[in-house]
């Protein structure tokens, strides 16, 4: 396998909804769509998931576009591969730029799973047909409307509902929805808005039986985690924490969590990903697979991920309509009842929908060959 031609397009999606956390609301997702071509004529397809700002991580869509420029595609261009879990060799030079680093990886991983005649979770080495999936919604402009859309996905079937919290929206938050849906399989997410000083507030939340508390502290932080979840009932899952193999294993060292969030592009891609994967399993931690508001591609890559056997525990990668007016991709991903089927045929089991692509596409860029 070898790589020679890339071409870039980068894309504006109006979303159906905004999506507030306590980061940011976006009412708009720009993307950048990759397109890999191997030697052979074989087509496989990447996407980032960095924001316009970096609210998330120090990521931007304009950073991973400068990286993958100037940096990670002149390292992969024209070289021979074997597996795709060698461009995580040839990319380790460059530090962090995850999100930079999974797009590309991710189009390698189309191509293999393709040429080696296979869908992608297979290639991964998933056994799933189906997976389940829950919902994640921001916040809402009260509390009322935010019971009505729980209500909505509630009668649609999906396994459970992550809401955002952040300080001040919180508790009350979560009783009232814990008052109306008793048995509802629920989570909270606080994309990194508390501190210590938040203990007490946090363990009120112990009373309403969670799945877990998603990334209550800082971004970058294992060691406070350690101290808060020994203050806890409720699991603590690691969100924005985990950034490698390296990052889990401390952190199940210190007991900083009791979940694991998986984002593809957080880590760095799929083969780092499924090193987490397998990591967890071996120490009974168990791991879902999270979202960052992807479109058709990174959809489709997040549920080839999640037909492996650790993902025990409903991911966000929720249907096409939910977030979007059309997708980029054909089908779009549907949820009957709470559960996605994983596609079985070759490479990532969905077709680029060429006809939106080029509607939404803002520029483009081929590349072929460096000096």
């Amino acid at each position: 396998m070898r790589i020679e031609e890339i071409t870039i397009r980068h894309l504006k999606m109006p979303m159906k909804a905004p999506f507030a956390t306590s980061f940011g609301t976006v009412s708009e997702k720009e993307l950048l769509l990759l397109e890999a071509k191997d030697a052979t004529g074989t087509i496989g397809w990447g996407e980032t998931v960095a924001f316009v700002a970096p609210w998330y991580t120090e990521e931007t869509l304009k950073t991973t576009w400068h990286m993958l420029e100037d940096f990670l595609m002149p390292a992969l261009l024209h070289k021979e591969l074997a597996h795709p879990d060698e461009v995580s060799a040839l990319f380790a030079p460059i530090r962090r730029n995850y999100m930079a680093k999974a797009s590309i990886e991710g189009a390698v991983w189309d191509i293999y799973a393709q040429q080696t005649k296979q869908s992608l979770a297979h290639a991964l080495g998933g056994s799933k047909d189906n997976i389940d999936v829950g919902i994640s919604l921001g916040i809402q402009a009260s509390t009322e409307k935010l019971l009505d859309v729980i209500k909505v996905y509630v009668e649609k079937g999906y396994k459970r509902v992550k809401v955002k919290i952040k300080p001040g929206y919180d508790v009350e938050v979560i009783r009232a929805i814990r008052a109306t849906f008793p048995d509802l399989p629920l989570m909270a997410d606080a994309n990194s808005a508390y501190t210590l000083k938040d203990i007490k507030v946090l363990q009120q939340l112990d009373a309403f039986n969670l799945l877990m508390i998603e990334q209550p502290l800082a971004a970058d932080d294992i060691v406070d985690h350690a101290k808060l979840q020994k203050q806890l009932k409720t699991p603590i899952c690691l969100d924005e924490s985990i950034t490698s193999l390296e990052d889990a294993r401390k952190a199940i060292e210190l007991g900083s969590c009791g979940v694991i969030n998986i984002k593809i592009g957080r880590v760095g891609g799929l083969t780092e990903a499924k090193k987490i994967h397998d990591y967890c399993q071996e120490h009974d931690i168990p791991v879902w697979c999270g979202g960052m508001l992807e479109a058709g591609i990174g959809r489709a890559h997040n549920i080839a991920l999640t037909a492996l056997s650790n993902f025990t525990l409903p991911g966000d990668t929720a249907g096409s309509s939910h977030y979007w007016y059309e997708d980029i991709i054909m089908p779009e991903v549907v949820v009957e009842d709470g559960v996605i089927r994983v596609p079985q045929s070759v490479g990532i089991g969905y077709k680029p929908n060429m006809v939106v692509i080029n509607k939404l596409t803002i520029s483009k860029k081929v590349y072929t060959k460096y000096l």
